[in-house]
């Protein structure tokens, strides 16, 4: 049985293998991309997270048609009704 384990999971990492070197291609061309977006965002990012209070309290971000991005503030009303899980929790 220990025998047929070894050889299912040999197996299973031979198949996994293509797929954990691609991931790791693709980490290494990104990599150099993200830093830059971080360096050239981080301070737009980190106002923003600064001025929200909780990501729940607004709805998914909208794409005007000029290209802007907003994000709408839930009214009083629609922060009562959303629905509460059991400890407390808003349900997403």
């Amino acid at each position: 049985m220990e025998r047929g384990a070894r050889m299912f999971f040999r197996g299973l990492m031979e198949d996994v293998d293509p797929a954990l070197e691609s991931l790791r291609d693709l980490a290494e061309d990104a990599g150099p991309a993200m830093q830059n977006f971080l360096r050239e965002m981080g301070p737009a990012l980190q106002d923003l997270v600064e001025r929200v209070d909780d990501f729940a309290n607004y709805h998914p971000p909208e794409m005007l048609p000029n290209g802007d991005i907003i994000l709408r503030r839930k009214t009083p009303e629609e922060m009562r009704d959303m629905p509460e899980t059991p400890d407390g929790e808003i349900e997403l």
